[in-house]
């Protein structure tokens, strides 16, 4: 199985968050399976890498030109697919992959995120996707999503949606309930 992660590229953030990426990458190269992410340095995204390549797992990276001329591309890759913009990313990893995992992030993990819920929304895949509230970090997500329920703005009963766990225990009990 080949398990597309989301996840921050910041360094600078509690060493908790970034263990997680360890404990991740881990977990996908012990099952057998393969890492799909942004093929960039930095944060849980370094973590999550380097812990899947230490397990002896295949790791794929997808990075957009721009942050190769910024010189944040991995060294780490099994494969490595160049695109030429973080759009291209997107598509090429949500093609790649066979599920998603968001850990915690800022902006760019939450338009990748979004990206595989609305394409997932208009049936364009069925590939789960699941979101680490650890902590409490997505909290306010899911309730803009309640919000946008009870305001009907979103079905009550959602064909696709984020699954939302809350230890990085239940998300590789979720991931290990799709093999």
């Amino acid at each position: 199985m080949k398990v597309a992660v989301y996840c921050s590229a910041k360094d600078r953030i509690p060493e908790e968050y970034l263990a997680l990426g360890d404990v991740l990458g881990k977990w996908i190269a012990e099952a057998g399976h393969s890492l799909v992410y942004g093929g960039a340095t930095g944060g849980l995204m370094t973590r999550v890498s380097n812990a899947a390549k230490a397990g002896g797992g295949i790791v794929e990276g997808v990075i957009p030109q721009r942050i190769i001329q910024a010189k944040r591309m991995a060294d780490n890759c099994d494969v490595l697919y160049t695109v030429a913009n973080m759009n291209e990313r997107k598509q090429k990893m949500k093609e790649l992959a066979d599920c998603f995992v968001c850990l915690p992030g800022s902006y760019g993990t939450l338009d990748e995120m979004m990206d595989v819920v609305a394409s997932g929304t208009v049936d364009e895949h069925r590939k789960p996707i699941f979101v680490l509230n650890y902590q409490g970090f997505y909290e306010g997500l899911k309730l803009q999503i309640e919000h946008m329920r009870q305001l009907a703005f979103l079905p009550q009963q959602e064909q696709y949606a984020p699954q939302f766990v809350d230890t990085i225990e239940e998300l590789l009990d979720a991931l290990q309930r799709l093999v």
